[in-house]
């Protein structure tokens, strides 16, 4: 009996390691022509939403060009990480609103 409980019991752990790790999703404001936090750590597959609580447009403007995200006001937008790196990124508008997003694999 007692072998059969070990088995299951490794089974069972060898199952849930298994198991991908699930996306997150970060989010991040613009408001008051800040960016919210102004560093932010995600990893691959992981979605990123900008939230734009401004009356103004704006944009997640990558400085080495990997996304150019235009954010409507009062709006939502969001993107799929599909490359690691430190990204720094800025509005195109309000070029003082500055980030960086740190994507691990």
């Amino acid at each position: 009996m007692r072998i059969g409980r070990l088995a299951l019991s490794s089974a069972l752990m060898l199952a849930a390691a298994s198991v991908p790790a699930r996306a997150a999703t970060i989010q991040i404001s613009m408001q008051n022509l800040e960016i919210s936090p102004a560093m932010a750590s995600a990893k691959v597959g992981d979605t990123i939403e900008w939230i734009n609580k401004d009356a103004l447009v704006h944009t997640a403007t990558a400085r080495n060009g990997n996304f150019d995200v235009v954010l409507p006001p009062n709006k939502t937008e969001s993107l799929l990480l599909k490359k690691a790196g430190t990204v720094d990124y800025y509005c195109r508008y309000h070029p003082n609103m500055k980030a960086t997003l740190k994507i691990d694999r």
